[in-house]
């Protein structure tokens, strides 16, 4: 399973390869980007098979970059991890094209699951 993170926080993407290490990812099969445009100058010459996007980064929120991946056609699942879990985020986030969404702080083994739910998740069923 080929995954991008898109994160600002280098201890986030960090603590997230280590995840996804243990649900058997190898290391080329991870790519992360710094940005929001840094991961959609990525995303479509990497080909996720899941995306794990920040809610909140300095030059593109979360909601904005699955929006833009969405609208180029992207439509492999796309994890939300914000530390903004209001109502209204969350909905703009699911409205936006996110297919799950967790909130920071998670625990390793709660992202695990919520990934290996998604990941078996029939691919149109919507999060809400």
């Amino acid at each position: 399973m080929k995954v991008l993170i898109v994160d600002d926080s280098s201890t986030t993407r960090e603590m997230e390869r280590g995840i996804l290490a243990q649900l058997g990812c190898s290391q080329d099969e991870i790519l992360d980007a710094a940005s929001g445009e840094e991961g959609l100058n990525k995303v479509t010459s990497f080909d996720p098979d899941l995306v794990l996007v920040d809610g909140k980064m300095r030059d593109m929120d979360g909601v904005a970059f699955v929006r833009t991946i969405r609208g180029n056609g992207f439509t492999k699942p796309i994890m939300m991890v914000s530390s903004e879990c209001e109502r209204q985020r969350v909905l703009d986030a699911v409205q936006a094209g996110a297919s799950d969404f967790v909130v920071k702080p998670f625990t390793p083994d709660l992202l695990s699951q919520r990934i290996e739910d998604l990941m078996g998740r029939p691919e149109q069923q919507p999060l809400i």
